[in-house]
């Protein structure tokens, strides 16, 4: 499968750093975007982003037309600024025009939110985006499958994200009475 991977300014940029690793060992084909601010916030948690396809001003990259094929959008980690531009159409950069543009065809995203409290604003934009086929993915580990560490937890997410495009992983223990 083709995918495009954008880590944008929240805290938590190891789960976009974690999912093009594990996808890339999948043998999926991975294009990454990166924003300015996940630069900033990966260096603080120090965090190693992976090799950046393009960056957040690259408008003229080939994923911001309908004419690159890829099977899903994922950002992760998705801040609230993200998700508010993606929920009203304002492609200022190119995370979210390539969100426009999955949206206008069509084609599958999923949104790792990675904030909380949640506010009514937050609540409105990824209610809005659920109602459009947007898969809305709050980066909240379960805890059914004991987790050890925070490795553990991080690969929960991580699966989680794969099982929406049906990627078989072992990264979690599946539920299981």
């Amino acid at each position: 499968m083709k995918f495009v991977v954008a880590i944008s300014g929240a805290s938590g940029v190891i789960y976009g750093v974690r999912l093009v690793e594990e996808l890339r060992r999948l043998k999926h084909e991975v294009t990454i975007i990166t924003t300015e601010n996940a630069k900033k916030v990966a260096e603080y948690e120090q965090i190693k982003l992976p090799k950046t396809d393009f960056n957040e001003n690259d408008i003229d990259a080939p994923i911001a037309s309908g004419s690159f094929k890829f099977d899903g959008l994922i950002v992760c980690p998705c801040s609230m600024k993200t998700l508010a531009a993606i929920a009203h159409g304002f492609s200022y950069n190119l995370v979210t025009r390539a969100a426009d543009v999955a949206l206008k065809e069509r084609r599958k995203i999923v949104l790792v939110l990675r904030e909380t409290p949640l506010s009514p604003i937050h609540l409105e934009n990824a209610l809005k985006l659920s109602h459009l086929g947007v898969q809305i993915m709050p980066a909240s580990p379960g805890f059914y499958s004991n987790p050890k560490n925070i490795d553990d937890m991080i690969n929960f997410i991580v699966g989680r994200v794969m099982d929406q495009f049906d990627i078989k992983h072992n990264l979690y223990k599946k539920w299981n009475r």
